[in-house]
C-alpha cells in the first residue's frame, strides 16, 4: 500500500487492488484525486465474514478488561496522529480542519466511553417463584455485526458503532461511504497496530454498495447491522433484514426544526443556530433545516443571524481561517440550488448569498455561499426535504400550538430545537415534539453518554450511552432448577 493507493483491510491483512481495480477519492475543495482505493468484491466480503465468524467465540469470551486494553491502545495511536488524520479527513470530505480534528476527538471519546461500559454489561438475578429455582439474566454479544457509514462524518460514525460493538464482544465488518473511505481505513490501521486480533474488524471499500450489502444481508451469521444514511436505503436494508431476522440499527434522514419564541435569549438562539446550521456546511443529519421565529422577534433575530452569517469565511478546509468549506460532491450543490430556486419561485426572498461561491482562492465549483432566506412558507421544498447545505430559511409564527403542529408535519423525527425562557413551555415542547432528540436552548446536543436516534422515518435503535451498547447484546434468560 502506497501513500496514494489504499487497499482493503480484511481479516488482519491489507489487500491491494485486484482485477476489480480501484476507484478515486476526490478532494472537494480542489477536484484533485487524493488517493485510489481498491474495490472490494463479493468474494472479499465473504472472506471478511468468514474471518469474523471464526474469531467471534474468542473475542466474545475475552474478559472485558482485555478488550478494553486493546481499544485504549487504538485510542492512543489515533490521538498521537490526530493532526495527520484530521488533514486527511479534510482532503476527502471538505470540512474545516478544526471541525475535522473535533470529529476525530469525539470519535475517540466514544471508544473510551464504550471501553468502560463494556466492563459494566451486567446481567441480573430475579427472585424465582419457588425456593428450588434461580432465575438469571445474561447479557451476551449478539455475534458478527456489520456497519455501513456515511460520508459526512466518516470517522465518528464508524468509531461510534465500532466502539459499542467491540466493547460488547462483537466482531464487525464495515463499509465506509465510497466518497470518504480513507478515514475508515486509517482507523483500521490504528486498531491493527493496537493488536486487535485478525478478523475482529475488517474494512472493505466498494464503489457500488450492493457489492457489500447483498452478501452481508444474505449471510445468517451476520446477526446485526448498523447503518447511517438515507431513509430510502434504510428501508431497503430493513426489508432485506427480515429474511435472516437481523437486528437493525438505523440512523436515517432528518428535517430538524428550530423554534424561537418571543421570550427567548436571542443572542444564544443565534449562536446555537449558527453552530448547528453551518457545521460541516450544513451537511449533518441534525442540522437546522427550518427556523421558526415568533413574529414579535422575527426582525431582530433575522438581523442578528444575517450579521453572523455575513462574516463567515469560505475556503479550503485546510486553511485555518475557513469556516465554510466545499460541499462534498456536485450532486450536493445541485440539490441546494434546486431548493433555493424553488423557494424564490414561490415567493421567498434571498437576503444573503444564494449563489455558488467564486474567488481566486476557491479551486473547485463545489462551494456555496451561506444563504439566508425569508418569507419562507411550508409549501416550499426547503421546508419539506433535507437540504444538506448552508441555507438558513426563516419562517414566522404567532401561536405555540400552531408552530408545534408545523414542526411535527414531516415524516422525519431525528432532532428538534426550541428556545424559550418559559419553563412550562419548555416542558410542553420537549414532550410534544415528535423527535428522538430535543434540545431546549441547546442546538449542539451530541454527547457520548446519551442515546441518539430517531423516531418515525428517521430510524430505529439508539447509538451512544448504555442503550447504544444494548444494540450489540442479546438478553438470555436462564432458569436453574435445584439439583436433586
Amino acid at each position: 500500500m502506497t501513500d496514494d493507493i489504499y487497499g482493503n483491510y480484511i481479516v488482519g491483512q491489507w489487500q491491494g487492488p485486484t482485477d476489480a481495480g480501484t476507484f478515486p477519492v476526490y478532494d472537494p475543495a480542489t477536484g484533485a484525486v487524493v488517493a485510489e482505493v481498491a474495490t472490494a468484491t463479493a468474494h472479499d466480503v465473504k472472506h471478511a465474514i468468514n474471518g469474523a465468524a471464526a474469531v467471534q467465540p474468542m473475542w466474545g469470551t475475552m474478559p472485558p478488561v482485555e478488550r478494553q486494553a486493546i481499544i485504549r491502545r487504538a485510542c492512543a495511536i489515533m490521538t498521537d496522529r490526530i493532526d495527520e488524520l484530521g488533514r486527511l479527513l479534510v482532503r476527502e470530505q471538505g470540512k474545516p480542519l478544526a471541525q475535522a480534528i473535533g470529529e476525530i476527538q469525539y470519535g475517540i471519546a466514544f471508544l473510551e466511553w464504550f471501553s468502560e461500559e463494556g466492563r459494566r454489561a451486567h446481567g441480573m438475578t430475579i427472585p424465582a417463584g419457588t425456593a428450588t429455582k434461580r432465575i438469571a439474566v445474561l447479557k451476551q454479544p449478539i455475534g458478527v455485526t456489520a456497519a455501513i457509514t456515511p460520508w459526512n462524518f466518516p470517522s465518528v460514525q464508524l468509531l461510534r458503532k465500532l466502539g459499542a460493538a467491540l466493547a460488547a464482544g462483537c466482531t464487525m465488518v464495515a463499509k465506509p461511504a465510497e466518497l470518504t473511505p480513507l478515514s475508515a481505513l486509517e482507523i483500521a490501521r490504528a486498531f491493527d497496530e493496537a493488536g486487535l486480533p485478525a478478523g475482529v474488524l475488517s474494512v472493505l471499500c466498494a464503489q457500488e454498495p450492493y457489492e457489500f450489502t447483498d452478501v452481508v444481508m444474505a449471510d445468517p451469521r451476520v446477526r446485526a447491522i448498523s447503518f447511517t444514511g438515507s431513509t430510502e436505503v434504510g428501508k431497503i436494508l430493513m426489508r432485506s433484514s427480515a429474511d435472516t431476522m437481523k437486528r437493525v440499527s438505523l440512523e436515517l434522514g432528518g428535517h430538524a426544526p428550530l423554534i424561537v419564541f418571543d421570550d427567548a435569549d436571542l443572542e444564544a438562539a443565534v449562536t446555537e443556530t449558527m453552530a448547528s446550521k453551518f457545521r460541516n456546511m450544513g451537511q449533518t443529519c441534525v442540522s437546522v433545516n427550518r427556523i421558526f421565529v415568533h413574529q414579535a422577534v422575527a426582525d431582530e433575530f433575522r438581523e442578528r443571524l444575517e450579521h453572523a452569517m455575513s462574516v463567515l469565511t469560505i475556503g479550503n478546509g485546510l486553511d485555518e481561517k475557513t469556516e465554510v468549506g466545499p460541499l462534498v460532491e456536485p450532486a450536493a450543490l445541485d440539490k441546494v440550488e434546486r431548493h433555493v430556486a424553488d423557494a424564490v419561485a414561490k415567493g421567498a426572498k434571498v437576503l444573503l448569498g444564494g449563489n455558488r461561491a467564486k474567488g481566486a482562492d476557491l479551486h473547485s465549483d463545489q462551494f456555496y455561499e451561506p444563504t439566508l432566506l425569508v418569507d419562507v412558507d411550508d409549501s416550499m421544498l426547503i421546508t419539506q426535504e433535507e437540504t444538506f447545505g448552508p441555507v438558513a430559511p426563516i419562517l414566522t409564527f404567532t401561536d405555540e400550538t400552531d408552530v408545534l403542529a408545523r414542526a411535527n408535519a414531516t415524516p422525519y423525527g431525528l432532532s428538534a430545537y426550541c428556545f424559550t425562557n418559559d419553563l412550562n413551555r419548555a416542558i410542553r415542547m420537549s414532550e410534544g415534539l415528535e423527535y428522538g432528540t430535543v434540545g431546549i436552548n441547546d442546538a449542539m446536543i451530541s454527547a457520548v453518554q446519551a442515546p441518539f436516534g430517531g423516531m418515525k422515518e428517521s430510524g430505529v435503535g439508539r447509538e451512544g450511552g448504555p442503550l447504544g451498547m444494548e444494540e450489540y447484546l442479546e438478553t438470555k434468560y436462564v432458569s436453574i432448577g435445584q439439583v436433586r
